[in-house]
């Protein structure tokens, strides 16, 4: 039995024990100081869905060689755009939805295209570089809210009838459309099996597509270029594949994102989308050289759960309203520690 307990937190790493350890440490504080857990774990699942695929999107391009995906608000900004396409034409419910995911699709796999025969100009430096092309896209895109030719007054400024809204509401298109589909209640807690059964789909398909040919050779030229190239392997083809199929999943998963918050957010909102979703993986146990399903997975739900459960505890504890001040801190705290861990495991 010892033995067992020992090759367990070899294989979960200290760590990510002491990360568990502390989630739970914060579920017993919630307790004690009377916070309902059925609402918080309820609003953690439902984090766990709404930013999974986000966190899905590193997945290709840590096993293209690529590294972690910090351009991950290039797909995110074609995602947006399909929303607004699909607000535009006044689409609600699933058709609005599917719509949007449709619409995003094309602009997602041109803009990964060109993202990615960027990044195979700076081999070496793909994660600096993808910082500034995924802030640089956000900048840009903000001209582009402002001149865009939508006529929707939902979509545009009352004053003026010219430039997207900051925030825009999705109450009568498509929100929450995977939320409340097959929503289960277990006594007060309720368990979104649309929304984390679509996550769950995305992943299967994933992982799928990882044990086919293109898949197995996207791997190959990822952990060794030059075997991958004496095997007929082209490692400048396979990393744009992978990059594409990131910017894809990027809009997809800011269309998800956007259904469960029930708001679209554009200009300078999406520029820091990237970082919670690569302190999510690296969190998950994932490296700069591998990520998989799994580390998608328990890394999504460790960062989210702790992100939802810590803000109201950190509250009543101190008795004052500091969630602002507490999500700042654990957020970047987290990702700093994810990115230092990340760095280790990458010099090992």
């Amino acid at each position: 039995m010892k033995k067992k307990l020992l090759d367990f937190a070899a294989k979960m790493e200290i760590p990510r024990l002491i990360i568990v350890g502390f989630l739970l440490f914060i579920f017993a504080v919630a307790f004690i100081t009377g916070l309902p857990l059925d609402s918080l774990f309820s609003a953690s699942l439902v984090r766990v869905g709404m930013n999974g695929v986000l966190v899905l999107a590193m997945v290709p391009t840590v096993s293209a060689g690529v590294g972690l995906n910090f351009g991950l608000p290039v797909g995110v900004l074609c995602g947006l755009v399909g929303v607004l396409l699909s607000m535009q034409l006044d689409l609600h419910g699933f058709v609005g939805f599917f719509s949007a995911l449709l619409f995003s699709f094309p602009l997602a796999v041109l803009a990964g295209w060109a993202y990615a025969l960027l990044l195979n100009r700076v081999k070496g430096q793909e994660m600096m570089v993808g910082t500034y092309v995924g802030f640089s896209s956000v900048a840009v895109m903000c001209i582009f809210w402002l001149l865009a030719p939508f006529n929707n007054p939902e979509l545009v400024w009352a004053i003026g009838g010219r430039g997207l809204r900051s925030t825009l509401t999705l109450d009568k298109h498509f929100a929450k459309v995977l939320n409340n589909l097959f929503l289960v209640k277990l006594g007060k807690i309720e368990i979104p099996l649309g929304l984390l059964g679509f996550f769950g789909l995305l992943c299967l398909i994933v992982h799928l597509l990882f044990r086919t040919k293109l898949g197995l050779a996207i791997k190959a030229a990822g952990s060794n270029p030059r075997f991958a190239e004496a095997a007929g392997i082209n490692p400048d083809h396979t990393r744009i594949y992978g990059v594409i199929l990131s910017t894809v999943l990027g809009a997809v998963g800011i269309v998800i994102y956007a259904q469960s918050y029930g708001f679209v957010q554009l200009y300078m909102a999406p520029l820091m989308m990237g970082f919670p979703a690569v302190a999510a993986i690296l969190l998950g146990g994932a490296s700069l050289q591998r990520a998989s399903i799994g580390h998608v997975i328990l890394g999504t739900f460790l960062f989210q759960t702790l992100l939802t459960i810590t803000l109201p505890v950190a509250s009543r504890v101190v008795q004052g309203d500091i969630s602002e001040v507490a999500r700042l801190i654990v957020s970047n705290g987290m990702i700093l520690y994810a990115l230092t861990r990340g760095e280790r495991r990458e010099i090992a």
